[in-house]
């Protein structure tokens, strides 16, 4: 009887080892978090300086579980679950989706990999890699384009990278929620396709995105968006430079128009001790508010997981602009970042640990 307990126990070992050879769940996590000052923010009494304790700075503060199966033949099945967090309270992100940031499933192999469900667009893999600032969640590109869609509902997306060349589209049935209406197959319907070539220090990329109105109404109205931009890396500098073309009437009527222009440059002092430097100007069409945003950044690594960083930076807003370092005031008045027509100065200290 022990003798076939021992066996049987040994089996199950063995079955239990080759599982976890050809299969994993990994539990992973950023968590970033400082003190921010911001000027002129609106107040009862007009603008006021503000200091807060901000979470996600440089990279929004999440917890996520990812997995992957091997199939055999080079085809894997793969998974990820990532919620976003406010490290300064505690609180999800969104209150009403567990899952805000990332919920998919998919297949992957070496023709490519496709996955299903809520994840990030081209669009957004795209700006991430030629942002200065990696599009962090505040005080970069990100902040300084209201009309760009990080992420996409009811969507199935294909990315696959052959000798350099990436090549990635994405079909959204649904981007908000409001479309899979019985009958019209345009409602909240969102496209992107982007190509990108990477070779040795020179990497360029380039993408599209089309999306129609969440609404019966609006579904035949468009936001359409082409990106292109590039990076160039000598010595222990890395330059970026990037432009961004928009036109739509989703939200507004008449349609609105506007050119993003972006250029920064990222040296590395030390291995540990990075300073970046960038600038974003709009031009938006038919109006006199073009602001500016500059940005100046240092980041220290103690290692590869956890660093610190200061960023500091400066909205210039012309005309009756309303930019601010967290963004563009919302046109239905909230969030309100800056007063209208006032510049802004913000600076955040803050820590990153990686898990």
């Amino acid at each position: 009887m022990n003798v076939r307990h021992g066996v049987a126990m040994a089996t199950l070992g063995m079955i239990a080892g080759t599982a976890s050879a050809q299969s994993s769940v990994t539990l992973y996590g950023v968590a970033d978090v400082g003190i921010e000052y911001l000027s002129n923010v609106p107040s009862a009494n007009g603008g006021a300086s503000q200091v807060r304790m901000a979470s996600g700075n440089m990279s929004t503060s999440r917890w996520g579980i990812r997995g992957v199966e091997d199939l055999g033949g080079g085809l894997k099945a793969i998974f990820d679950l990532e919620s976003g967090i406010s490290l300064d309270t505690g609180a999800q992100n969104n209150r009403t989706r567990l899952f805000d940031r990332t919920s998919i499933v998919g297949l992957s192999s070496k023709y490519g990999t496709v996955t299903l469900g809520r994840q990030t667009t081209p669009l957004y893999d795209t700006a991430i890699q030629l942002d200065p600032m990696g599009f962090a969640p505040r005080y970069s590109l990100y902040k300084s384009d209201d009309v760009l869609a990080g992420r996409a509902d009811n969507s199935i997306k294909y990315r696959g990278t052959f000798n350099g060349l990436t090549a990635s589209g994405l079909y959204s049935f649904s981007r908000t929620g409001g479309g899979e209406v019985p009958g019209n197959y345009t409602v909240d319907r969102n496209l992107g396709i982007s190509l990108s070539y990477e070779v040795s220090s020179f990497a360029i990329g380039a993408v599209y995105d089309e999306y129609q109105g969440s609404t019966l109404a609006t579904a035949e109205r468009k936001d359409r968006r082409m990106l292109v931009g590039a990076s160039y890396a000598f010595g222990p500098a890395k330059a970026f430079i990037g432009y961004r073309w928009y036109n739509g009437n989703v939200g507004a009527m008449p349609t609105d128009r506007s050119d993003l222009y972006w250029a920064g440059l990222r040296y590395s002092v030390t291995p540990a001790l990075k300073l970046t430097g960038a600038a974003y100007y709009t031009n938006m069409r038919n109006s006199g508010a073009d602001p500016i945003m500059f940005v100046a950044s240092a980041d220290y690594a103690f290692s590869k997981r956890t660093d610190v960083y200061m960023n500091a930076g400066y909205a210039l807003n012309r005309g009756n602009s309303q930019l601010g370092m967290n963004g563009f005031n919302a046109p239905s008045g909230s969030p309100t970042n800056v007063v209208p027509g006032t510049d802004q100065t913000g600076l955040v200290v803050g820590v990153r640990h990686k898990f």
